[in-house]
């Protein structure tokens, strides 16, 4: 799996290094349990069906804790497995094993949570041609590790955060004194950043597309205005804005949305809601 999120690896060293740092602390004391010279074998096996992601981070667990520990994959980021499958095994310290565990498993989980429910919302949606969109609703400090899940489940990403694109809501509108001056003055600060306007009704959104947005975010509108929305932008403005609708997604609306025609879709619950896999590591000594 090829990702280009800015920051990712960097993110990916530092995340692990808190996650072991609060869960060892000065040592692990039960692990000391174990002679030191102890070798064991551990596989880890899924007991959910599930999309895999976060390989990369369990790699770095072990590589940060213990580089002589073998991690063995049998599977890659971005594959549909079943329930029992085994998923990779580690050779080495049985020390380093026990301590190493639960960090590693904590980063898969919840990075193959994060997976699964992409992929389930990227099938309900499978050759309609819109693009599910994440959003900045993620576990803090696990941003970019969640947004490149979204992307190992076959959705997409939004901004990964204020730096890198306008978002401009209400309140933003309202503060720089209307749609038009908001976009004027984002295009002036920071020419080469995308410019997204968030509307509320069939006026603004004509208004928005007056002033050029990139992009922009409907929100909360009925199925009815998304297809007014989508005609409107092709007949009258060339169709160059992308239009994506966000607010309300359900299960169910889902692709009746998908269906109006615009091209992307917005969802929290790509990454507030997802449920952790449920991982198992089997143990044996040598």
């Amino acid at each position: 799996m090829i990702n280009t999120i800015p920051g990712l690896a960097e993110d990916r060293v530092n995340s692990v290094r808190i996650a072991l740092a609060e869960d060892i602390k000065d040592g692990d004391i039960t692990a000391r349990l174990i002679p030191e010279q102890e070798a064991a074998t551990a596989t880890i096996i899924t007991r959910d069906d599930c999309v895999i992601a976060g390989q990369a981070w369990v790699d770095e667990v072990f590589r940060q804790l213990d580089d002589s520990v073998a991690v063995q994959w049998h599977v890659k980021d971005g594959d549909r497995v079943s329930a029992n499958t085994h998923l990779f095994s580690l050779q080495g310290s049985a020390r380093s094993l026990l301590t190493g565990e639960r960090s590693a498993l904590n980063f898969l989980q919840l990075l193959s949570g994060t997976a699964s429910v992409s992929r389930k919302y990227a099938d309900l949606v499978d050759g309609t041609g819109v693009r599910l969109l994440d959003t900045r609703k993620t576990i803090p400090g696990l941003r970019t590790a969640q947004k490149y899940a979204v992307t190992c489940g076959g959705c997409y990403n939004h901004r990964i955060g204020l730096y890198d694109a306008f978002l401009i809501k209400e309140n933003h509108i309202a503060a720089c004194g209307g749609i038009t001056p908001a976009i004027s003055t984002a295009r002036q600060q920071e020419p080469g950043k995308p410019v997204e306007v968030e509307v509320e009704n069939m006026q603004e959104l004509r208004e928005a597309l007056g002033a050029g947005a990139d992009i922009i975010m409907l929100d909360n509108f009925s199925m009815a205005d998304l297809r007014a929305a989508v005609a409107l932008n092709k007949s009258e403005f060339g169709g160059k804005t992308k239009l994506e609708a966000s607010g309300g997604i359900t299960d169910a609306t889902l692709r009746p949305i998908a269906e109006t025609g615009v091209d992307y879709i917005s969802i929290g619950a790509l990454t507030k809601d997802c449920k952790a896999v449920d991982l198992s590591m089997r143990f044996s000594g040598k």
